[in-house]
């Protein structure tokens, strides 16, 4: 299994709101066309979170985290390939102003 998380900041003059709706209704729907894509979550920020006193805050401006997971590399790349995915970079355009895109080993330490 391939994961690969994304952190999202709004285009310059668009609200966190404007960002979430147009991420939601427009871009997630997108997503459904694209061949390979196994799981797509978006995480919509809400709030900030107060940082500890004793770890100093990494100073990022965040409005969102998307999750994907393929089945493998060769899905990851065929969607990568895709006229869908290129639609929806396309689609990110409009409404993200900056991405920040990784591969992720997940280590599950509590699962309930």
């Amino acid at each position: 299994m391939i994961k690969t998380i994304g952190l999202l900041r709004a285009r310059p003059g668009m609200t966190r709101e404007q960002f979430a709706r147009h991420w939601r209704e427009v871009h997630g729907p997108m997503s459904l066309a694209v061949p390979g894509i196994r799981r797509y979550v978006q995480n919509h920020i809400v709030t900030d979170r107060p940082a500890r006193h004793d770890i100093p805050a990494i100073e990022a401006q965040i409005d969102g985290v998307v999750e994907m997971w393929y089945d493998s590399m060769a899905d990851f790349e065929r969607a990568a390939a895709s006229p869908e995915l290129k639609a929806l970079h396309g689609d990110g355009a409009i409404f993200i102003g900056g991405f920040n895109g990784y591969f992720i080993e997940e280590k599950i330490i509590i699962d309930r």
